[in-house]
């Protein structure tokens, strides 16, 4: 007898699960369900047939795959989390009875999540581990300025704040922060750890208000904070061992006192004067980081013509490291401490602030070896002349073009120059703001400058080199033998146009019968030229008929993936020509709003 497939009994019909199917199968309610798949990293599939994947349905439904429901059966924190369920239908009942005690001995007993393993099976390799990083450390970062909720317990902000003050530590020993920009949302940070880029924001401090439980479901943000801490530490310590740091750190001030966790405003300082603070060493060093010394290429260029501009990259990166080296700032009681103390740590520099403000302070602002002050206000009573006043943009913006950028920009009061991010790049956005264009012809122009300037230095050595070197005799030799090669071009420039003389007259005599016999060829004239105008419309019809051409010339199973290319082009195309439109606009507002300025004044002249 045949075996008889039924409908949605194979193939798509079989292979996913709803949710409220999920839930059934692994016994959780929605809660328990939620922070499973959270900490687990299963999340909801797209099926190609959402009808058959939905058994003839066609309402838009979650479904998840069936491997990985069945995955989920397996994991141990299932049974711990339906001992939770039991654990508080006993607390309710013991506070029903009013038994204090007996409720506090089962609050006590409550099942804890442990999640080591799951670190460990998401993520195998140490490697793998550092490119989650990024929504690891906004997040942590977000919850550090978290007060004690509800939900965001007490424990899980401690945690937060100690170990992002900690990675921060890292950052500033390894010399690993490349880019930092400064936006509406707060703070970008992007560092080199391992290789891998990582990147995270760091909000800007306000104080917390609280909002309504529709806008953000903290109970989400919750299971992923859980999960986080528990990845942070492992990659903290990680971290640590492989530059020979302490861990876990013993900090200069104490993050978990309960005199800072009560004070937010005592513990914001106090986590600020740790980062001004270097770490103890298992090795005994100081904390200065030995860079290695950069071979130089010996082979020809040919063999490796991408050496040149590893070289550069290389030198370019090492001045980066040793970019504030040697220099004193001193931040005013206005400027946001906790980002620029860290931008200047991890750059070589030195920081201080008002001793009598905040705590951590290490110089006084009467200090004669201050280079720069950092301030942020229209103007100042009490300046001196040994230092620069600047604002904070010059910090961030010469961290990015990797130099230390001139101060007249950024002085007291000044309107600043345009903040541009460092995360965009020409090769992956059309549209190029006319201030970064600017500033790249200046960046070439500097360069070209440096390079002549280095070449000018090098032929004067050379030159003077060579006339330290010579001789009295190699001079009176040198001389000779000048007048010797002098000589023999004379002779030689005398036969070339004897020789030459005779070939002219051999060819005059040649072409004399031919002129006399012919006229003049026709048709040799000169004629004025034309400039030839493209038309427009027909170059558009025929980029047109090569881009039909070219899409037709695609195979089959490329079509697919050609297609969604040239989505992304036009897509790319329209938004530099929105952006385009919308800064011609501006400009016209702009040059508007500057004439009625200049009218308002006259009149207000004549009047």
């Amino acid at each position: 007898m045949v075996k008889r497939n039924h409908k949605f009994k194979t193939g798509e019909g079989a292979m996913y699960y709803t949710r409220k199917a999920a839930m059934r199968k692994l016994q959780l309610n929605i809660r328990d369900f939620r922070q499973l798949c959270i900490l687990k990293g299963i999340y909801p599939r797209e099926p190609k047939n959402r009808a058959r994947a939905q058994k003839g349905s066609r309402e838009l439904r979650i479904l998840y795959h069936k491997k990985d429901i069945t995955f989920l059966l397996h994991e141990p924190i299932v049974w711990t989390l339906r001992d939770r369920k039991i654990y508080n239908r006993r607390i309710k009942h013991a506070a029903a009875k009013h038994n204090v005690h007996l409720r506090d001995i089962r609050r006590h007993n409550y099942p804890q999540l442990k999640l080591d393993h799951i670190v460990k099976e998401r993520y195998p390799t140490f490697i793998d581990a550092i490119k989650e990083l990024d929504d690891c450390m906004t997040l942590l970062f977000m919850f550090s300025t978290f007060p004690a909720t509800k939900v965001i317990t007490r424990e899980l902000t401690r945690m937060s704040r100690r170990l992002t003050v900690e990675f921060m530590h890292y950052v500033i020993a390894a010399q690993a922060l490349r880019k930092v920009f400064i936006s509406i949302k707060g703070y970008y940070f992007q560092a080199e750890i391992k290789g891998e880029t990582v990147t995270w924001i760091v909000p800007h401090y306000f104080p917390y208000s609280p909002h309504r439980g529709e806008m953000v479901d903290l109970s989400i943000m919750k299971s992923f904070g859980d999960f986080f801490i528990v990845m942070a530490g492992f990659i903290n310590f990680r971290l640590y061992n492989s530059i020979n740091l302490v861990y876990p750190p013993q900090f200069s001030h104490t993050l978990d006192s309960d005199e800072t966790m009560k004070n937010e405003s005592k513990f914001i300082g106090e986590r600020i004067a740790a980062l001004n603070v270097e770490l103890v060493r298992t090795d005994g060093g100081n904390g200065d980081v030995e860079e290695p010394e950069l071979l130089e290429w010996t082979g020809n260029d040919e063999d490796l013509p991408h050496m040149s501009q590893i070289r550069e990259d290389a030198q370019s990166l090492h001045k980066l490291k040793t970019l504030f080296k040697g220099l004193k700032f001193f931040l005013n009681r206005e400027v946001p401490r906790e980002p620029l103390a860290f931008i200047i740590r991890c750059f070589g520099g030195k920081v201080s602030w008002d001793k009598t403000m905040f705590v951590g302070a290490t110089f006084d602002e009467s200090d004669e070896t201050i280079t720069h002050q950092i301030v942020d206000r229209p103007t100042i009573d009490k300046q001196y002349i040994s230092r620069d006043y600047v604002q904070p943009q010059w910090l961030f913006d010469s961290v990015n073009q990797r130099r230390l950028l001139p101060t007249n920009k950024y002085f007291i009061g000044a309107v600043l120059p345009p903040h541009l991010s460092p995360f965009t790049s020409s090769s992956t956005t059309q549209y190029v703001p006319p201030e970064e264009l600017a500033l790249r012809k200046g960046e070439e122009e500097d360069e070209k400058f440096e390079k002549a300037e280095v070449n000018e230095e090098g032929d004067k050595e050379q030159i003077s080199d060579d006339e330290e070197e010579l001789d009295p005799e190699e001079e009176q030799q040198q001389q000779e033998y000048a007048l010797l090669k002098a000589f023999n071009d004379e002779r030689t420039d005398d036969l070339n146009s004897g020789a030459d003389a005779a070939d002219e007259q051999q060819q005059e005599d040649d072409a004399k019968p031919a002129e006399t016999s012919t006229n003049k060829p026709k048709g040799m004239a000169v004629k004025q030229g034309k400039v030839y105008k493209e038309d427009a419309q027909e170059m558009r019809n025929i980029t047109k008929q090569e881009e039909a051409l070219r899409a037709r010339m695609v195979k089959s199973r490329h079509r697919k993936l050609y297609s969604k290319l040239m989505e992304k082009k036009k897509a790319s195309e329209k938004e530099a020509n929105a952006l385009a439109n919308k800064r011609d606009r501006f400009e016209k507002e702009k040059k508007v709003q500057q004439l009625k300025k200049q009218k308002q004044q006259r009149k207000k002249i004549l009047s």
